[in-house]
């Protein structure tokens, strides 16, 4: 219900920009993608077609046969149009099987490759669609390339590679000229890393580390999210993918992992040494990770993994807990007496982020104990008493009043990831089973490559 009351505000009021405006009735396009339109569109179709809104799946999908237009002219973020409309468009292909999907991944994809041009191979995280330039955040340290960024293109562009036949998108292959996920892997295998850290920018250039700033929350958290989906998507293939994993985790277990004097687990962020006692919001997908990468370690690891999982995720729940709308802030910190609050104002907003509920999906399926239930339709009521609005869902400016201000914007990924794992988490298991599918980190299921028998 909710998720067709989200779709049918966007398609009345915004059908075709990216996202809905439901306080002004109107859409908004932004400068994320590049000149693409349609965001929430390719977002929402495979949450749709599993929710079996047959209707609204159809209005989605002609959209995209009729409308959908890739000759654009604008600078996209490589990561966001990968994510979200590569990663969209693949999974509602393996849902469905419908050729259209498939073409414009592809033609999509073929559009990024330009980023790759440099000299490491470590792609740039701008890109213009229509004219192949890419370059740097102008935000980023020193013209870096970002580790969420670069990181969280594997599942999606090896797909590519299969779907396409042509290796260049998950290309092995040394010469930059071919770079590709593949070169992105063998560069960060190499580079020195502080601690067994991996630092949030890198140089394209030279392929060093720019700062020594780590964080498991944005500009980090999906890099390490993709390198245990790389190792199960590959059918437990892709061993490089898995050491990897594990080493980081390790790194992260021994200078990050954190318990408040309250008893709360949380995961700090590291800059150059010194340690920032805080947690983002987006660094709360990582109890469903530890605890999915835990399925696959044994013994006294295998338990001790399933705990610190419980332990984040329940830290996650309880900044919701302390807050008066029941939903999370933005960055939550724990010094100065306070745990599990955000104590800047700048921290105080919810934008229907996904992490939270993401990572109780992850422990339901995991654990099935009953509170992890709970705890989701915990945010389903909150998102339906502070978060709906006559024509939609809106974020919010400050979790902690009562009267919610609204931001007058339903992200994309409210439809794609929040309402999926939602669904999910009230689902049968075998409902996009984890045992046949990965998801991305836009929550676009890709099936896992089981190589006795296609998925």
């Amino acid at each position: 219900q909710m998720m067709k009351f989200a779709w049918d505000n966007y398609k009345q009021y915004a059908l075709g920009k990216n996202e809905l405006r439901p306080l002004t009735k109107n859409g908004h396009i932004g400068n994320m993608f590049g000149g693409l339109r349609g965001a929430t569109v390719i977002d929402a179709l495979d949450t749709l077609y599993i929710m079996e809104l047959e209707e609204e799946f159809q209005e989605a999908k002609q959209w995209v046969e009729k409308s959908f237009d890739l000759n654009v002219n604008g600078e996209a973020s490589l990561f966001e149009v990968n994510i979200r409309y590569i990663g969209g468009l693949l999974a509602t292909y393996y849902l469905t099987g419908e050729e259209v999907f498939k073409s414009k991944a592809l033609e999509l994809g073929e559009k990024l490759l330009p980023a790759f041009n440099t000299p490491t191979g470590i792609p740039r995280g701008v890109i213009n669609l229509g004219s192949g330039m890419s370059w740097s955040w102008g935000w980023a340290s020193a013209g870096s390339s970002i580790l969420a960024e670069f990181g969280t293109l594997h599942l999606e562009f090896l797909h590519l590679s299969e779907l396409s036949g042509n290796p260049v998108f998950a290309e092995k292959a040394s010469e930059p000229s071919l770079a590709s996920v593949g070169n992105i892997r063998r560069v960060l295998s190499r580079v020195e890393k502080p601690q067994g850290l991996y630092p949030n920018f890198l140089s394209p250039v030279t392929g060093s580390w720019v700062q020594h700033h780590v964080s498991i929350g944005g500009l980090g958290d999906s890099f390490y999210e993709y390198l245990i989906k790389s190792w199960l998507m590959s059918d437990k293939k892709d061993s490089e993918a898995k050491k990897m994993y594990d080493d980081a985790l390790e790194a992260i277990e021994k200078h990050l992992v954190k318990k408040s004097a309250g008893g709360l687990t949380y995961i700090a962020e590291w800059r150059g040494g010194i340690l920032d006692h805080k947690m983002g919001h987006l660094a709360c997908f990582s109890g469903g990770m530890i605890a999915l990468g835990a399925q696959h370690s044994t013994g006294d690891r295998r338990q001790r993994h399933m705990e610190l999982a419980a332990e984040i995720t329940s830290t996650c729940h309880e900044s919701y807990t302390r807050s008066d709308t029941k939903l999370g802030p933005e960055a939550f910190r724990f010094d100065a007496g306070s745990e599990a609050t955000a104590t800047r104002l700048s921290e105080r907003y919810y934008i229907l982020r996904p992490e939270v509920v993401e990572s109780y999906m992850y422990l339901w399926r995991l654990t099935h104990q009953p509170k992890y239930r709970h705890w989701g339709w915990e945010v389903v009521q909150a998102l339906e008493k502070h978060c709906r609005v006559e024509a939609g869902f809106s974020g919010i400016r400050d979790v902690y009043s009562t009267t919610p201000s609204h931001d007058n914007m339903q992200q994309s990924f409210f439809l794609a990831e929040t309402l999926k794992y939602l669904y999910l988490l009230f689902c049968e298991d075998d409902v996009l089973s984890l045992e046949d599918w990965v998801f991305n980190t836009e929550a676009h299921p890709l099936p896992i490559n089981h190589t006795d028998s296609k998925a």
